[in-house]
């Protein structure tokens, strides 16, 4: 099952008012969030993943592609891929409030509903890591049947959760083998470890190079995977981080512009001084005075 981390956009814990699964086999194939206030972060995909919005909106980036899923409407995200995500929110007596279902949908029970349905699936040879379409009214039904097996999930047996599972993909078979085909395709999935090795030297001054090797990786299959995962080059991306940090420790704390420069792995001050105003449209000195008076 892929949770969403209970983070806000302050790094809060999000004050879930309802946060509850439906389990398969050890894992939580179905689950509904609720919760209040707005929610941000990154998450790595582990297994594919339909997302349902009953309420509010979320923002989800990956790479420089950017997609809302808003009241209604579903996404389909792809596994082995990371994801930014943020939440725009929905009204309810004047409070923000977001709802949510996530289905995870693995590989071994695709195959058995396809088997059992006797469709014809094959996986096209592009399909995007992303897509996001209206849910439809039989799916939007198909949501609402769900909130009567939340009442006691824990009385759910794995049998029945089976059952909805099928139900799901029966629907989604219907209105077009669209994501039936991305959910079979079988070509090569990337190694987590490149997003642990990334991200934990995201402030380290490696080359490349260096961590190709730390994800036990060439460098030409670093390249390759990382755009998999992350839909941008890894220089890009790296860059990109830096920047977002630097604006973090100018905000922040009392280190000059120049222990920032270095600390985070850029060549000069000039050159972060170029690529900081090329971002955030002010060079970092400014940046500081503005958010000093601010």
């Amino acid at each position: 099952m892929q949770t969403l981390p209970t983070k806000t956009t302050d790094g809060l814990e999000v004050p879930f008012v309802n946060k509850k699964s439906l389990v398969l086999d050890g894992y939580k194939a179905i689950e509904t969030h609720t919760c209040y206030q707005s929610i941000a972060g990154t998450l790595f995909l582990e297994e594919n993943v339909l997302l349902f919005v009953t309420e509010g909106a979320i923002n989800i980036r990956h790479g420089n592609e950017s997609y809302v899923v808003g009241t209604n409407e579903m996404a389909f995200l792809k596994k082995d891929i990371l994801i930014e995500y943020e939440s725009s929110n929905g009204q309810l007596y004047d409070q923000p409030k977001i709802e949510f279902i996530v289905v995870t949908l693995k590989y071994d029970l695709v195959k058995e509903f396809i088997k059992m349905a006797e469709i014809s699936v094959i996986p096209k040879s592009e399909a995007p890591c992303v897509t996001v379409n209206s849910a439809g009214q039989q799916l939007s039904k198909y949501i609402d049947s769900l909130q009567l097996f939340f009442i006691q999930p824990e009385l759910i047996g794995c049998s029945l959760v089976k059952i909805k599972l099928f139900e799901l993909l029966f629907y989604l078979a219907g209105i077009g083998n669209q994501i039936l085909e991305q959910l079979v395709d079988l070509r090569e999935h990337y190694r987590s470890n490149i997003t642990s090795t990334v991200e934990e030297n995201i402030m380290n001054s490696l080359s490349l190079n260096q961590l190709a090797v730390l994800a036990g990786r060439s460098l030409s299959s670093f390249r390759r995977d990382f755009l998999a995962i992350y839909n941008m080059p890894p220089s890009q991306w790296i860059r990109k981080k830096r920047l977002e940090k630097a604006q973090e420790l100018l905000s922040s704390t009392n280190m000059t512009v120049t222990d920032i420069c270095y600390t985070l792995g850029f060549e000069s001050v000039a050159h972060f001084s170029r690529l900081f105003k090329s971002h955030f449209g002010h060079p970092p000195s400014e940046f500081r005075m503005n958010s000093l008076v601010a």
